[in-house]
């Protein structure tokens, strides 16, 4: 046993996130991973020519926080011989599988967490030096008669091992393989040398049983020429193999949240509202993935929150929003009114400091988390980033009339709360004129992307949803309040007719039953409920806008 070798280090903490209340057995990925593995000697044979085929070498890309620590803790913890794990995985999916208990803690795994530093460490070879250092110790303790030097490089040693030692071989686990890419003190040569050394660890050896190995960032960006072709690479965007293991799908959450109903005595979250927060990621096969930090983090703690986006230092993404704004502007300004735009995602995309291009900057907010891809259309998958978006441009006036806009969404909403329509009808003729190209601007669609913009403030205490099921057909606009009794908010916009009309379909379609409670019951929604008409009439030279505002329901006490 050792710090890197069989080490109990990843049964350690496999077993603490097992104990969790709001642990997900995600143990299938095994099934993908076992055939991979080479069966020894006569086995082999016995086997047959379709045994032990198959890409050995995965590596696996996703975002921050979406489950690829617990999940090499748990493959090492199933593999390794460091500690006996069958008291855990027994109670879990793999067991059910015919190959379970012969792979079960039969093999030697290297695990290593490429994201721990030395002691007071600042440079390159210090970081490198550590592993090297404490996995040449390993191999030595373990194997004293495969004639290890302490001067050999790793892959020397390893050798050794295997040539020695009846053909030892090895399953590497590496955790955050590209950690020392992201690190200032690490210059261009020093990220080349790191390539290198991964290369020669595992490339074209024999000693290599299987490589799994996470990341953040696609290995095509650093790897270039041929170091590190001999991995297959799965990311979210595009494969769909692996899709499944990161990230909660709607049945594992609908799971967590009665786990939740059973355990929180008080509870004060949702369904909807872990869906409206944290939902929205679509993996290249279609289907749709939640955040599982933020999910377990909101359940945990009995409240909504952003759990994922405060969790990583990529602040410096959003500074080419406005570094570039010329670029971006337009479509950031379309994501936030809820509108997905067209980009060529490259899962290669520069990194931070070097990103130029509007594709460049998306496809890296596809990387890191902060935006969906689907279809050839880029979005924000959901309330916890729109939250950070909105922040964004709040903070960024070089981001010009989009900025100003919502810098006054906060007027926007205490006016309509006030029936101010003067007030409102300034505010959308502003936005309307300063935001929309004379092509669109008396599109009905258009008018509604307006209406993102000018209550982008709304955002905080409200769900928003368009075209929502209400009464006898489809509103505009609804706005949920997140407190039951404040006022609610439906909204009707026409073209070319008037703000009286938009009001009367709200009434004659019963637009208002969406916050009435069921029949004999009282209602969830306590506020007054509001009922505003906008209208925009395109034949008018002047561009004038129509504003009204009704209260169809007092509070309720």
């Amino acid at each position: 046993m050792g710090i890197y070798l069989n080490s109990r280090s990843a049964y350690s903490l496999f077993r603490r996130e097992y104990a969790s209340t709001y642990f997900v057995d995600k143990t299938d990925i095994l099934a993908e991973l076992v055939p991979l593995v080479e069966l020894e000697g006569n086995e082999m044979e016995e086997a047959g020519p379709n045994q032990g085929k198959g890409p050995k070498y995965v590596a696996i890309t996703r975002p921050r926080r979406f489950g690829k620590t617990v999940m090499a803790n748990m493959i090492a913890s199933y593999f390794g011989k460091g500690a006996d794990s069958s008291r855990l995985f027994r109670n879990l999916k793999a067991s059910k599988y015919d190959w379970y208990e012969g792979h079960l803690n039969k093999h030697n795994v290297i695990h290593i967490m490429f994201n721990e530093m030395p002691k007071e460490g600042n440079s390159y070879s210090q970081y490198i030096a550590r592993f090297e250092k404490g996995l040449l110790t390993d191999l030595r303790k373990a194997y004293p008669n495969a004639e290890i030097e302490k001067d050999d490089a790793i892959w020397d040693a390893l050798m050794k091992v295997h040539e020695y030692c009846d053909g030892e071989k090895f399953i590497f686990v590496l955790d955050e393989w590209d950690y020392i890419y992201h690190q200032d003190f690490a210059a261009d040569k020093d990220k080349a040398r790191f390539t290198k050394f991964l290369s020669n660890l595992l490339k074209d050896k024999a000693y290599v049983e299987m490589a799994y190995m996470t990341g953040i960032l696609p290995i095509a960006k650093y790897s270039s020429g041929s170091e590190l072709n001999m991995f297959f690479e799965y990311s979210m965007a595009t494969r769909v193999k692996y899709s499944e293991y990161f990230g909660f799908t709607d049945e594992e959450v609908d799971v967590l949240y009665q786990r939740y109903l059973e355990t929180e005595p008080d509870p004060a979250v949702t369904r909807e509202e872990l869906e409206l927060w944290y939902d929205g990621y679509q993996t290249a096969g279609g289907q749709k993935l939640y955040n599982p930090r933020s999910v377990v983090g909101a359940l945990s703690d009995n409240q909504l929150g952003s759990y994922w986006t405060s969790s990583g230092p990529y602040d410096e993404i959003f500074y080419y929003i406005g570094a570039n704004t010329d670029a971006v502007k337009d479509d950031i300004a379309a994501m936030v009114a809820d509108n997905p735009v067209p980009a060529r995602v490259q899962e290669y995309a520069a990194t931070s400091m070097e990103l130029e291009t509007k594709d460049e900057i998306f496809s890296a907010m596809v990387v890191y988390g902060f935006l969906n891809f689907k279809d050839g259309y880029v979005s924000i998958p959901n309330k916890e980033l729109m939250d950070k978006f909105a922040e964004v441009v709040q903070r960024e006036p070089s981001l010009g009339n989009v900025y100003k806009l919502t810098k006054e969404s906060g007027r926007m909403l205490a006016a309509t709360k006030a029936g101010d329509t003067k007030t409102m009808t300034e505010l959308m003729e502003y936005a309307h004129n300063t935001h929309s190209p004379l092509q669109t601007y008396s599109n009905e669609a258009e008018l509604a992307s307006i209406i993102r913009w000018v209550y982008l403030k709304a955002l905080d205490s409200y769900r928003i949803e368009r075209e929502d099921k209400a009464g006898l057909g489809y509103v505009d606009f609804i706005f949920y309040p997140f407190v039951k009794n404040e006022d609610c908010i439906i909204i009707e916009l026409k073209v070319n007719h008037t703000a009286d009309e938009a009001i009367r379909q709200i009434k004659d379609r019963q637009y208002a039953l969406r916050f009435e409670g069921k029949f004999g019951e009282n209602p969830e929604y306590t506020g007054r409920i509001l009922a505003v008409g906008i209208a925009y009439n395109k034949d008018d030279e002047d561009k004038r806008h129509e504003c009204r505002v009704e209260v169809l329901r007092e509070r309720l006490k």
